[in-house]
This record gives structure tokens, sequence and C-alpha cells, in this order.
């Protein structure tokens, strides 16, 4: 019998359903090829479950806040059993983009500009700031979101019609718009796993994009560029990778305009679906579903 693994999925926060997707569709993989496993919600039952079926890794599945944010980590991290993805602080810096941003920036890494708003400000003042920092269009979104939960591209005419359903957000993000293509780049372990180009029929690649089949997103492998091109790609997403010491898989976002790429973020628990990325990247590598998920599972046992 091959090694018990638990998988940890759901969570509270607004990318549930997706994580509990992720954590069906790993754990049928693995129970095809023979493992022992058991999928358990982050909940009061979470160390009883450990307790009882004593696994050797523990899959983390969850995504947004609470899941992919250091905090589900650092209880992770109490029960001195390997996990897979990000630790603690990789996770962290990952999901606040003001200060991944910060720090791509100081690394020489390309992000579009923005600034961080607190709902602080008269229309007037905002506008002009937007007018002085970044110009119009923008895009408006949560510090600690992922899957492009709540994000918005504004213009003068709705920029404050959508900052109304950011209310319940502390501070956001408002950042230039780039607009050319959209490109996803992926890192596992040390390595430069592939990229996607996205082509969404929607303005940008958000939420229903992602996740809606009937929003029929186009994706594009190989993706069309120059031999040198895709290298600096993926020597960006790897520095980046690097940088916030991320372990496991990242998937980075990217916007490439005028021959230049423009980081948006880093994933450090990107979706395990059928319409998710990686897994789309791995296979066109010839890496097969459990495979990926098998690389993520050693790679949390060589860290411990």
């Amino acid at each position: 019998m091959k090694k018990k693994i638990l998988i940890i999925s759901g969570g509270i926060s607004k990318e549930r359903s997706i994580s509990l997707d992720t954590g069906r569709q790993v754990a049928k993989e693995l129970k095809k090829n023979g493992y022992e496993v058991k999928i358990t919600e982050p909940n009061y039952k979470f160390f009883r479950k450990i307790k009882s079926f004593k696994p050797k890794v523990i899959f983390n599945a969850l995504h947004g806040q609470f899941g992919e944010d250091g905090y589900i980590q650092t209880i992770l991290e109490s029960t001195r059993i390997p996990y897979t993805h990000s630790g603690v602080i990789a996770s962290a810096l990952a999901m606040d983009k003001e200060i991944s941003k910060k720090i791509f920036i100081k690394n020489n890494i390309l992000t579009p500009k923005y600034f961080c708003y607190s709902f602080n400000l008269s229309k007037n003042n905002l506008i002009k700031k937007i007018e002085k920092e970044t110009k119009f269009p923008v895009v408006i979104k949560p510090i600690n979101e992922g899957s492009s939960v709540n994000v918005f591209i504004c213009n003068k005419s709705n920029i404050f019609r959508k900052l109304k359903l950011l209310k319940e957000y502390r501070k956001i993000i408002i950042e230039e718009f780039i607009s050319g293509r959209e490109i996803q780049a992926a890192i596992i372990g040390s390595n430069k796993l592939g990229a996607i180009e996205l082509k969404p029929k929607r303005k940008f690649y958000d939420y229903q994009a992602k996740y809606n089949p009937k929003a029929k997103t186009k994706h594009l492998i190989p993706v069309d560029l120059t031999k040198k091109e895709y290298n600096k790609l993926m020597d960006i997403a790897l520095k980046a990778h690097k940088i916030l010491k991320c372990r496991g898989v990242t998937r980075s976002d990217f916007k490439f305009y005028r021959n230049r790429f423009y980081l948006l973020e880093i994933n450090t628990q990107p979706g395990m679906t059928k319409l998710s990325l990686v897994p789309e990247i791995a296979a066109f590598k010839k890496i097969s579903f459990i495979r990926l998920i098998e690389l993520l599972l050693k790679d949390a046992i060589k860290i411990k």
C-alpha cells in the first residue's frame, strides 16, 4: 500500500467551491493510483482526523483567505507533518498584493503602477490621484483575494459604482490597466514547468472566465513567443518564485504588452480542477496528473 495522504479542502474563503473541486479531483487521482486518502475540512475536527489517520503528507488544496495566506500553513507547521505548496512566509507575502509588488519592484521585476486605497479620499481627490499616478482605465482589486475575486476594470464613469462592491475590504489596490496578452507561467520546485496564453471572450480573465465553462476562454499552448521571449518570461517567473521563497508549484500571471512582460501577481495555490492551468501545462509537457501530484508530495517530504 502506498502512503496515506490527507487532503485539506473547502474552507471559508470565497474560493471554497474551487477548493472542494480541487480536493475531490486530487483525491480521485490518488485513490486510482493506490494511495490511501482522506479529505477533511479545516475545522475543529481537523486535528482529530490527523491523529486517527496518521497521514504521511498533507495535501493543501485550500484556496483564498486562510488557505494560501500563511494562516493554515502556521497550523500545519504545528502538526510536524510535511504539507504541500509554499510555507508560512512565502504564502503570506504572495497573498498580500501590496507587499509582493514592493518585493517585485525592489528586485527589478516589472509590475503595473499602483497605489493602495483605504476609502479615505473624496471622489474628486481620488480621481486626481488616479490621473496623476496610474491614468484611466484602472484595475481595482482586494489586496488579499485570489482567483480574480472582486477584480474590476474601471474608468471614470463606473469606478465609484464598482468601489462600493469592495467596501467589505479594509484596503484595496488601484492599479494601472495593462492591455495586451494574458500569459501564465508555472514553476514547480526550482524548475520551469511551462506557460499558457489565455484569450477570454470576456473583458479580461476574471473569475467567470476562469471557472465557468460557458465563458469559453481559449487556452493557447504552446504560447506564440520567440525563444528569447519565452525564456525571459520563464526566467521572471522563476525569479519571483525564488525571491518569495516559494516551494511546490506556483503560477505567475503576466500581461505581455509592447514586448514587455508585466508580472501581475504570483499564485502559491494554483487550482487542480478540470479547467485549471497548471495541470494543462503539465500535460503539454507530458507530465500526467498523478505525476504532477506526486511531484508536489515529494517536494513536501524533501522540505521536512
